[in-house]
């Protein structure tokens, strides 16, 4: 169940469009179901990062199962890339919060 939530300051022409992208390239990066996939894209009209305004971002990936140290290298450089190549940003210009979460029930 991997729920991923990005905040930036980069322009996104069409936001649905680059909403199922990322849902479609997050499934594929992380071996999921898209269908298990929740991904939230929040425009954040002023964001600073290391003292600039310029394109920037913050992504939390939360997922159950497949979080490891090994797996968390890979995962950050393909969902760079993809924010590069969708959106300009470079991933210099932002953070990766990567954390497995713990199913909880009733």
């Amino acid at each position: 169940m991997p729920s991923l939530e990005l905040k930036t300051n980069a322009t996104i022409s069409d936001l649905n469009t680059f909403a199922l992208e990322f849902s479609k390239r997050s499934a594929e990066i992380l071996g999921k179901p898209e269908g298990y996939i929740t991904v939230s894209v929040v425009p954040v009209p002023i964001m600073t990062f290391a003292g600039t305004m310029e394109p920037a971002f913050t992504l939390i990936v939360t997922s159950l199962d497949n979080i490891t140290p090994e797996k968390n290298d890979v995962y950050s450089k393909e969902l760079a890339q993809f924010l590069n190549e969708k959106l300009g940003l470079k991933s210099d210009r932002g953070y990766m919060f990567v954390s497995r979460s713990e199913c909880l029930t009733r």
